[in-house]
């Protein structure tokens, strides 16, 4: 059950604090500040009551519609039951990370289609809906992809997928399993080609187009929706620092906005420290920050973790680490692999760029960082996700006890 009607009102420029009409589709960003170098993202904006006690749900359990009244409208009926994913204890890997204080893993892989983009992916649609888009089209690398091409399905919207060359054929499988039209093109053409289809046609895009990133503006909103879920599943506590994977901060910054409106809603009286965790192989953010800029660019170096492996940062991410208080942390391959396989080693097989969160944490502790309270990591996505998929191998043995008992030896050190 939906805890009533939304309280969206209009939307707002993060940078210039323009405010307009609530429309879905704004989603070429705030026209008042635009110029040749910059597109600020367009936020949205609500009717706030005194009190926010009436508005959330009393457990986390899926179905964004539970939190209705802080999202822009919504389509009920397109829900897949996204969100209600767990928070799940961590000491291991809190030893590990060298955190003196307890750490939660957000696990977004329990999602429908196994990653956070699934709660973008139900106001994104939803908004492609209201405005009767004849389609949807998206550029993704796999998660994004997934999310729309599920939700398009259950909206019986026709939907294009424009994926890298390199896409894997696990990929490409789950994405045409939903009936989507999967197209390979060259990374640098994608946007453009967005941009065609959607003043030709009347496409509606998922995913961001515009030179500085600025996408939809419904779909960052499903991310508030993560630090709902963590307050209730902490009891009403805010976490003292979470720790985000950041390509576009798209994920970061509604993850930010969702705490934010529960201290200003009196529901706490604090809010988390919020940590940016790029691959070392690119970090446009910190170079944004470095330069003093909104908006900075860097070389399409290769990285493992190709879900938030961008050439140029998102604003929101600036905001974010402004109003916060926060900071970006770059993390190497290596770090993310080796935080890839203790997660595993602890239940949570994530793919790399999920990984990068608890990464993070780890680098963030060696560079002098302390917390005084819980640290919430998220985790974005499934170790199914990853582009090594399948390349992996077990050994064969002869079926007799001795045989296998001696690969297990060899291969696995276990000594019977």
């Amino acid at each position: 059950m939906s805890n009533g009607e939304s309280r969206a009102i209009g939307l707002r420029c993060l940078s210039c604090g323009d405010t307009s009409p609530l429309d879905p589709s704004q989603f070429l960003g705030c026209r008042a500040c635009l110029s040749e170098k910059f597109q600020s993202p367009l936020d949205v904006i609500y009717d706030y009551p005194e009190s926010g006690e009436s508005l959330l749900p009393d457990t986390a359990l899926p179905g964004l519609f539970r939190y209705a009244p802080l999202l822009p409208p919504l389509v009920e009926e397109l829900s897949l039951a996204e969100g209600g994913t767990p928070l799940v204890s961590a000491p291991e890997l809190a030893s590990w990370a060298g955190l003196d204080g307890k750490l939660f893993v957000k696990d977004e892989s329990r999602n429908p289609t196994w990653s956070h983009k699934d709660r973008f992916a139900y106001l994104t649609i939803g908004a492609a809906l209201q405005v009767k888009a004849p389609a949807v089209i998206v550029s993704s690398t796999g998660n994004h992809g997934a999310a729309t091409a599920a939700y398009a399905a259950k909206a019986g919207l026709p939907c294009v997928v424009l994926s890298p060359p390199d896409c894997p054929p696990a990929v490409q499988s789950f994405l045409l399993a939903y009936g989507a039209a999967v197209v390979r093109i060259p990374y640098d053409s994608a946007w453009t080609l967005i941009a065609d289809a959607v003043h030709r046609t009347g496409w509606y895009p998922a995913s961001t187009f515009t030179p500085s990133p600025t996408g939809p503006p419904y779909g960052t909103e499903g991310y508030k929706t993560i630090a709902y879920e963590v307050w209730l599943q902490l009891d009403g506590r805010t976490p003292a620092a979470v720790f985000v994977p950041t390509g576009y901060a798209e994920l970061f910054y509604g993850v930010w906005k969702g705490f934010r409106e529960l201290r200003d809603l009196g529901l706490t009286d604090s809010t988390p420290v919020m940590v940016a965790c790029e691959p070392a192989a690119r970090g446009a953010l910190a170079r944004a920050l470095d330069a003093g800029m909104s908006i900075a660019t860097v070389p399409p170096d290769p990285t493992i973790a190709y879900s938030i492996a961008t050439t140029v940062n998102g604003y929101r991410g600036v905001v974010v680490l402004e109003q916060s208080g926060g900071f970006p942390v770059s993390v190497t391959d290596e770090e993310m692999a080796e935080a890839q396989t203790q997660m595993a080693q602890t239940g949570l097989w994530a793919e790399a760029s999920a990984a990068a969160s608890v990464a993070g944490l780890r680098r963030a502790l060696a560079n002098g960082f302390e917390s005084e309270g819980p640290v919430v990591c998220i985790s974005t996505s499934s170790g199914f996700k990853e582009r090594s998929l399948g390349e992996a191998e077990a050994p064969e043995a002869e079926p007799t006890w001795d045989n296998v008992e001696d690969v297990l030896m060899r291969r696995y050190g276990i000594v019977l």
